[in-house]
């Protein structure tokens, strides 16, 4: 487990005015991590801490001596505190670095991100219960959970080379569907186009094949967390889904937020991991007294959309719901990586595990349309009368997350955003 130490003092403050604010999201108590450029330059992907409204360039601060983000994330759990304080040291008020480091900084909007790292597999995991059940039911009314969910953390191989960076455009796929009507399905644009409210846990220092992690140990492989949204095709969904799950409606685009928000950051917002006494209780190999006291995390999640026609009007985007991952995930993230291993699947730096979507148990805890409007039969109306079954061209669609807890400064993870454009 990551322990709170002096890099999580509320009363640091740093040399950067910006990171001072209250409604920042990246004070000097956060320092994620990500990969950026010069807006239109040629330069190579630079890697970067965000302080404020600045990012660091770690290299021109002499702080590490590499391009390349996977190495970072690959290192010991004492090499990557070394440099967090590294880090928090001389961007602290009255650093001697100050002067240094002035030169090293380059203001977050003149800058374009990359993907964080280099992700080399993707695993999609299943862990609301709450989603479960409410998708469940909307195909098997009497039995919506299948019965190995509340023993298994349910995973599914992804595809990597579709995930993006905010602010990118996802183009509507296309794909087989069937109406319930129709002889033979077709093959044309997703009319159900839908997002999925998720985190991007990412794996830091790996495994050797054959060689499971053992719960107790499992989140030193970790390095941080992301907002993720996995888009998905739901009418594409439907009708491929059975025997092998899904394919053509997930691979199309998945969109991630630039930074990186590490685990150590996440020290001060841990909380307990609670199983209700009816539920059966996980297997020992993804039990540990550590993982029951502190291994959830409490982190608020939003969403929030804005239409073309709202852009237009000048209208900024509006929510649509709110949850915290404490009350939406069954599993945690040292329990996905445990399980992943156990029968020697061997992870690497910067291999992603999603998290599924991520649903409270309230209906306005949503985290996707399918269930917000009941697949369709219910439409939400919009404040300036528009309603939404499902996604439509020129939608914007935004994940915006943060932690905050008594005694600690408020973290954030940055906007996760991405706009939907014609097949």
């Amino acid at each position: 487990m990551y322990d709170i130490d002096a890099t999580h003092d509320p009363k640091l403050k740093s040399w950067v005015d910006s990171a001072n604010s209250s409604s920042c999201d990246f004070p000097i108590q956060n320092l994620p991590f990500g990969r950026f450029k010069r807006v239109d330059s040629q330069d190579k992907w630079k890697i970067g801490v965000a302080i404020g409204d600045q990012v660091l360039d770690l290299r021109v601060a002499g702080v590490i001596d590499t391009d390349d983000m996977n190495v970072v994330m690959g290192a010991s759990t004492s090499d990557r505190r070394a440099l967090r304080h590294k880090i928090s040291e001389g961007l602290r008020d009255g650093s001697p670095q100050r002067a240094a480091w002035l030169g090293a900084l380059l203001p977050q909007v003149e800058c374009e991100y990359a993907v964080p790292c280099r992700v080399g597999d993707y695993t999609d995991f299943y862990t609301s219960v709450h989603h479960a059940t409410t998708v469940g039911k909307q195909f098997r009314p009497d039995n919506p959970l299948l019965p190995n969910y509340k023993w298994v953390p349910i995973g599914y191989h992804g595809r990597a080379s579709s995930i993006g960076v905010s602010g990118s455009t996802v183009k509507r796929p296309r794909g087989q569907t069937k109406a319930p009507d129709a002889a033979a399905p077709s093959l044309g644009p997703s009319k159900r186009l839908d997002y999925e409210l998720e985190l991007g846990w990412f794996v830091g220092a790996g495994n050797p094949q054959g060689e499971p992690i053992d719960i107790g140990n499992a989140e030193s492989h970790l390095f941080g967390v992301a907002l993720f949204n996995d888009w998905s095709a739901r009418d594409i969904q439907g009708w491929e889904y059975q025997p092998l799950g899904p394919f053509l409606s997930k691979n199309f685009a998945s969109t991630l937020s630039p930074w990186m928000v590490t685990m150590e950051a996440l020290a001060p917002f841990r909380v307990a991991f609670e199983r209700s006494p009816n539920d059966p209780q996980p297997l020992p190999y993804l039990d540990c007294e550590g993982n029951r006291e502190r291994g959830s995390f409490s982190i608020a999640l939003e969403v929030l959309l804005q239409t073309e026609k709202m852009r237009e009007m000048g209208e900024g985007p509006v929510p649509l719901s709110r949850t915290n991952v404490s009350r939406a995930a069954y599993w945690t993230p040292a329990q996905l990586v445990a399980h992943h291993t156990v029968n020697g699947c061997n992870l690497q730096a910067g291999d992603l595990l999603g998290s599924g979507t991520l649903s409270g148990p309230d209906p306005s805890e949503a985290g996707s349309l399918m269930e917000l409007t009941t697949s369709g039969k219910h439409p939400i109306k919009l404040p300036n009368g528009e309603v939404r079954s499902f996604l439509e061209d020129g939608d914007t669609l935004t994940l915006r997350g943060w932690c905050e807890a008594e005694g600690a400064v408020r973290i954030g993870f940055g906007d996760c955003a991405a706009t939907v454009a014609a097949p």
